[in-house]
C-alpha cells in the first residue's frame, strides 16, 4: 500500500469511527427504550464497538452496514485469535449483541431485513463450528 493509499485508508477510518460514534449512541437508546439494563446495554455496545471499530476497520474501511455479513468470519477466527478474552461465553455474547445491534440497523432502515434474517440464521448454524474452534 503506497503512503496515499494508507493516508486515504486513515482518513477513510476517521470518518467511520465518527459515524460509528454517533451510530453506538443511537443503538444504546434503542436498546434502553426496550428496557434493558444499563449495564446489560452498555455490554452490548462495547462488544459493538470493538466489532465495528476494530474487525471491520482492520484490513478494510468497512461501515457497519457493510459489515453484516462479516460476522462469521469475525465470530468464528478473527476474534478467537485477536482478542486476548476470547472464550466460548465471549462467542456466544458477541453473537447476541450482534444480532441485537443488526435488528436495530434493520429496523431503522439501514440493513435490509433479508440481511438480518442471513446473519441470524448464520449465527445458528455456525455456532457450533465457532464454539468448536474456541475449543481447539
Amino acid at each position: 500500500m503506497s503512503d496515499a493509499e494508507y493516508a486515504e485508508y486513515e482518513a477513510t477510518c476517521k470518518r467511520i469511527r465518527a459515524e460509528n460514534a454517533l451510530l453506538l449512541e443511537e443503538f444504546a437508546g434503542w436498546l434502553k427504550a426496550r428496557g434493558l439494563a444499563k449495564s446489560t446495554v452498555a455490554g452490548h455496545c462495547e462488544r459493538i464497538e470493538f466489532y465495528v471499530n476494530d474487525f471491520l476497520l482492520y484490513e478494510d474501511a468497512v461501515t457497519a452496514a457493510e459489515g453484516f455479513d462479516r460476522a462469521g468470519m469475525f465470530l468464528g477466527f478473527w476474534f478467537i485469535r485477536k482478542a486476548l478474552w476470547a472464550n466460548r461465553a465471549h462467542i456466544r455474547s458477541n453473537a447476541a449483541s450482534l444480532k441485537k445491534f443488526y435488528a436495530f440497523m434493520a429496523e431503522t432502515g439501514r440493513v435490509s431485513q433479508e440481511d438480518l434474517d442471513g446473519l441470524k440464521e448464520k449465527v445458528k448454524e455456525e455456532m457450533p463450528d465457532w464454539l468448536a474452534t474456541m475449543d481447539r
